[in-house]
């Protein structure tokens, strides 16, 4: 928890200085590799709010209370089987600020332009972390989302900066997560995801194509039904992502489980299904997780 005074301590720091979040990005103690001792990675995503995507279940503002939110980051943070953290800058900056990335994997969230709901949200311009400030700030990569929206040609523009940011990133040497999803638009002009997969295979393989070199890419991708077909697509490590939570945790954890078994799955990237658990258990909601993500790997190099 979050203490009356150390809340009232980040307030005031906020308000009168700001030089605070430059010092502390020098001073966050990084640590050497990605993957975990076990080979895995396992990050907490909390870059929603920026895109106004604020509402988990039936409750449309959820992420909107920040406090709870950092809260709930701090008590994932605690479990020593979660290797860091993805956000945008304010998140990450009041994390710093809370002291709560020493010795983790820092993933900097870039493309946040297309707003949820927005007339134009497939064209998701870059209005984060850039390659530069990731590098300068000492985080480990960054992180884009690519919604691939045949009939809209908003994608083009978000294709094209999605693969100079991933050039970008390689020169620096940091990874570039890449999250490619295909999308339909409903009768009324929604967007519903494609979760087939064959589109989830064309997905990857043009994300994986992005940029002057792959060496840094790696990809962020929802659980398929047939994780063969899907994560068999691409040599590129992968991370299998949360997406919107089932009203069954149990449900998410077997359907991450099984592609966490595919050779080319190296972990675990979610949000929302751990901090907004329906019984309000964070850590024991990560601490399920992490479980299913040991499980998975000992079973690959049994």
């Amino acid at each position: 928890m979050i203490t009356d005074q150390r809340w009232a301590e980040l307030l005031t720091t906020r308000a009168t200085d700001p030089g605070s979040i430059r010092r502390a990005y020098q001073a966050r103690r990084g640590r050497k590799s990605l993957l975990s001792e076990h080979g895995t990675l396992f990050l907490v995503a909390a870059d929603h709010p920026a895109r106004g995507a604020l509402g988990v279940g039936g409750d449309p503002m959820a992420m909107a209370d920040r406090r709870s939110l950092l809260e709930r980051l701090l008590t994932a943070l605690e479990n020593p089987d979660v290797d860091g953290v993805l956000g945008t800058p304010d998140v990450v900056e009041d994390l710093l600020l809370l002291d709560g990335l020493h010795e983790k994997v820092v993933i900097g969230s870039m493309n946040r332009g297309g707003l949820a709901g927005a007339d134009w949200e497939i064209d998701d311009r870059f209005t984060g972390y850039d390659a530069a400030s990731i590098a300068t700030n000492g985080l480990d990569g960054g992180k884009m989302l690519l919604r691939l929206v045949d009939s809209d040609a908003g994608t083009a523009p978000t294709l094209e900066s999605c693969a100079q940011a991933v050039s970008a990133l390689a020169q620096h040497g940091l990874m570039a997560m890449v999250e490619p999803l295909p999308y339909d638009r409903d009768a009324t002009g929604g967007l519903v995801l494609r979760k087939d997969s064959a589109s989830l295979a064309r997905a990857a393989a043009i994300a994986a194509g992005l940029g002057v070199t792959s060496a840094y890419t790696w990809l962020k991708l929802p659980a398929p039904a047939d994780p063969e077909v899907a994560l068999g697509s691409t040599t590129l490590p992968a991370l299998v992502l949360g997406g919107v939570p089932s009203p069954r945790p149990e449900d998410d954890l077997a359907s991450w489980g099984r592609s966490l078994r595919h050779p080319t799955v190296r972990g675990l990237v979610v949000g929302r299904a751990l901090l907004y658990p329906p019984d309000g258990d964070v850590a024991g909601a990560v601490a399920s997780a992490a479980a299913v993500l040991r499980a998975a790997h000992e079973e690959v190099t049994a």
